[in-house]
């Protein structure tokens, strides 16, 4: 992605308003920026404050994710499409890295921490299960009794108490404000009804303000994410066939900034002009939410750190225009994409794998590694959870060879991977 070109507005031309290409800072740390060195720390203090070499709070945080087992089980986890469809779509891990590099656009130019965006761009996706969405709605409904499973809560478990790599605690012990954004990737989390089992057991360990906004990394992040999986979906779902280039320009805006790529760019091979389409769009809202933030960041008279937590409302996001923009995307790409029924005949057998196999680890713990064995409770609902656990953590391939395995080969849709 480039944004330092320049960008298109919602009518495709160059022009003026939220469609222009937004300077970045200097590199200056703004005063609202969250800074590792006033961080509220670690759940388990660490020798010497944990300080090896030159690096922040917030980028060693990054670079525990990145060296995690879990961080890299992320490459054979679906995004949107499972694995036998091809190896040119995105995986939860090529999606993490783009939503990262998103967010550090943003960040820069907003004088944020930039390490502490990235961090959070790159674990947001750590806690699903295999074949996205699908699996999670499986574990769901396997722990349905025993307190359910939420992907988000899930991040937070991993990196937390399932990720162990050291001698003196579990997890990985990142800082409050880097678990703190993954607790609230949405936004506050309301106390007034009950919180996710694994949610509520960790912020009982070491609590996240969840009543409150965010740091602006952390908002930033959120919608990094929302930028990356709208545009790079398109290109995903024109691939795969689900959509075609007509169905795409029947929204106007797509339409307005496609005739003017045709402009720029005549005679261009199509593939080449789509994927110009995507890198305009990107750069279309990367800078709407950089000058939209800046706006309401002024207009609410935010000051420091603790005022992005105090004020009550988001304070980076896009802007009125873009917002409904993105929303239109949204539906169109939940319509013909996501809910095609070719993804949701792939989803109800990949339920259903899921479940079976969780109700067959249970029955016959046996079947588990010798480790998961060991490690499994006596009792409900710690025993079903752990199992929910090893099943959360597998690739969508290693949960076809289990299952192969155990049952045999699954339905041919899932055969391939």
């Amino acid at each position: 992605m480039d944004t330092t070109g320049a960008a298109l507005n919602p009518t495709g031309e160059h022009g003026p308003g939220h469609g222009q290409p937004v300077p970045a800072a200097s590199g200056a740390r703004a005063p609202y920026a969250s800074d590792p060195a006033l961080t509220r720390g670690r759940e388990f203090g660490e020798p010497g404050g944990g300080v090896r070499g030159p690096r922040s709070a917030f980028q060693r945080d990054r670079d525990r994710v990145i060296h995690s087992i879990a961080f890299r089980r992320m490459k054979h986890k679906a995004q949107v499409f499972v694995a036998p469809y091809g190896d040119h779509y995105r995986t939860r891990l090529t999606h993490s890295l783009e939503v990262a590099q998103v967010g550090r656009v943003i960040a820069r130019s907003l004088g944020l921490d930039e390490d502490l965006t990235e961090a959070l761009c790159l674990a947001h996706d750590i806690g699903h299960a295999p074949f996205g969405h699908a699996g999670e709605d499986a574990l769901a409904s396997a722990l349905a009794d025993h307190g359910g499973f939420d992907h988000n809560a899930h991040t937070l478990r991993v990196l937390m108490r399932l990720e162990s790599p050291y001698c003196t605690h579990d997890g990985l012990n990142l800082s409050w404000e880097m678990l703190e954004g993954l607790a609230k990737h949405n936004g506050p989390v309301s106390t007034e009804r009950p919180l996710p089992w694994a949610l509520a057991e960790l912020d009982r360990a070491f609590p996240f303000d969840l009543t409150r906004w965010p740091s602006l990394e952390a908002q930033v992040a959120a919608v990094a994410d929302d930028i990356a999986y709208d545009n790079h979906d398109i290109e995903d779902g024109l691939r795969a066939g689900f959509i075609d280039l007509d169905q795409l320009l029947a929204i106007d805006f797509i339409a307005d900034q496609w005739r003017a790529i045709e402009r720029r760019f005549p005679g261009t091979a199509q593939d080449r002009l789509q994927r110009e389409l995507v890198r305009g769009q990107i750069g279309w809202m990367v800078n709407d939410v950089i000058a939209e933030t800046r706006g309401r960041i002024a207009s609410e008279g935010i000051v420091n750190a603790m005022d992005v937590r105090q004020a009550g409302k988001p304070l980076s996001g896009f802007s009125r225009g873009v917002s409904e923009a993105e929303r239109r995307l949204k539906r169109f790409m939940y319509d013909n994409v996501y809910y095609h029924p070719q993804q949701k005949r792939t989803a109800e057998l990949a339920v259903d794998l899921l479940q079976r196999l969780h109700e067959a680890y249970a029955a016959d713990p046996a079947l588990l590694p010798a480790d998961w064995q060991a490690a499994l409770p006596e009792s409900q609902p710690g025993r079903a959870r752990h199992i929910a656990d090893f099943i959360a953590g597998m690739t969508d391939r290693y949960a076809i060879r289990q299952y192969t395995a155990i049952f045999g080969p699954p339905p041919e849709e899932l055969s391939n991977v």
